[in-house]
């Protein structure tokens, strides 16, 4: 029986110098995200591309009121990247064949938007260059500016652990453990975990849900699932009729699937970077760079030439992000890779069983770099606190760099990264 759970805490690159503690998202401008778009609207075309500017709401419920104002469907409407609902945040969407003078009189309190231009093409995820983060971190002031400084210098220097952060793992923490169950097509598995295995931390009327089930009574389980919890209850009256797991398993939103699958990918991927922590900033032979300009992967043969552009942030060593058509890497490299792969008793062919979602793969850089840090103290009506400012890649968590700073584990505050699975789409305007 699989434990439910997150996966654990990774090593941290600054075990050698203190965390300063702290809170952060106590109000919602205390993390402000603006996205720094890939490319400009040509001004020729009919996409209409808008600034988004929003706060206390989500991505997706940004683009629900949006296609509710312009009458159009939500998936009309395209985005770059998923942007936090804790948070202040401006981003990039696009519509097709809308008068922007609509657009100009769309009211809502949580969120303004601004005509931008025309462009040929709908935004996609990745279509983004990055985004410029400016995050307070509370109950810290600038007596720990020093040892903050300490840190970020490290992160500076040697890049941010380019871990997927725990928000990929679901408030339970069960969503990697879901994905393994679905890659080795354990579908017993999967459905006790997915409407079984309650949890002390559970909402009361979701853990009487998943008790009755454990105990057999399956018509006083879906009677205990909340109305909004809508995949379990669908999942559960498939199960009922014949009591098949993979009547539960097509019942649910292809979306949710997809995510249960990327977020087993990624705690593969953690589990490679926690191996090598020690040595993110170097590369060995055997190793799958990648080049920081264009993202192209290349083998190292011999790791003494290529070191020095390592330290230029020129290329950066890579870990695997598994699918079905994974290259992996050679040398030590690839013996901390497969090391981890036999650990969960899983390979390449093994994603062929997730029906059509089968994630090709991609590679991760192990680290990405801070550009333009900043860190300073100030105080507000609030109090006190310490501001951190970045820029970094889109796909990185904010929060990874937060957590070696702090030495804690900003997990709870809903940060949504600028990646949907485990494969990386071409970016290409």
């Amino acid at each position: 029986m699989a434990a439910v759970g997150p996966p654990a805490d990774p090593p941290y690159l600054t075990s050698g110098l203190p965390g300063i503690g702290g809170r952060i998202k106590e109000h919602l401008d205390d993390f402000r995200v603006e996205e720094m778009p890939l490319y400009e609207p040509s001004g020729a075309g009919t996409h209409l591309y808008l600034r988004v500017t929003k706060a206390g709401i989500s991505t997706p419920e940004a683009v629900a009121r949006l296609a509710r104002w312009l009458k159009c469907r939500p998936y009309d409407i395209g985005v770059a990247g998923l942007k936090d609902a804790r948070a202040v945040t401006c981003q990039r969407m696009s519509v097709e064949h809308v008068d922007p003078s609509a657009v100009g009189r769309f009211r809502d309190a949580q969120m303004s938007v601004e005509p931008v231009g025309l462009h040929g093409n709908k935004l996609r995820p990745g279509h983004l260059r990055g985004n410029r983060f400016a995050i307070r971190i509370r109950g810290a002031g600038a007596g720990q500016l020093d040892p903050a400084r300490a840190v970020l210098a490290v992160l500076a220097r040697r890049g941010v652990p380019n871990y997927f952060g725990r928000q990929r793992f679901g408030s339970r923490g069960d969503t990697a453990a879901l994905g393994e169950a679905m890659v080795r097509n354990d579908l017993a598995e999967f459905v006790a975990l997915f409407l079984g295995r309650g949890q002390p931390d559970d909402p009361p009327d979701c853990r009487a849900a998943r008790d009755a089930f454990d105990t057999g009574y399956l018509d006083r389980a879906h009677k205990r699932w909340p109305w909004h919890y809508v995949n379990e209850r669908r999942g559960l009256a498939a199960y009922k009729r014949k009591r098949r797991p993979t009547d539960v398993l097509r019942a649910i939103d292809k979306r949710i699937k997809r995510l249960y699958v990327s977020a087993f990918q990624s705690e593969l991927f953690n589990e490679v970077l926690a191996a090598r922590i020690d040595g993110i900033d170097r590369v060995l032979a055997g190793d799958l760079a990648q080049k920081t300009d264009n993202g192209a992967i290349f083998p190292v043969e011999d790791p003494e030439p290529e070191q020095p552009r390592a330290e230029r942030f020129d290329i950066s060593p890579t870990g695997v992000v598994l699918g079905y058509r994974s290259h992996l890497a050679d040398g030590e490299p690839g013996r901390i890779e497969r090391e981890v792969l036999d650990r969960h008793r899983i390979g390449p062919d093994d994603f062929q069983h997730v029906g059509t979602l089968r994630p090709k793969g991609t590679r991760r850089a192990l680290r990405f770099r801070l550009d333009e840090p900043d860190l300073s103290a100030g105080a507000d009506d609030h109090g006190p606190y310490l501001e951190l400012k970045f820029l970094a890649p889109s796909g990185c968590y904010a929060t990874v760099a937060l957590r070696e700073i702090m030495k804690t584990d900003p997990a709870d505050d809903g940060e949504a990264p600028d990646e949907t699975d485990g494969d990386s789409d071409d970016a290409n305007p």
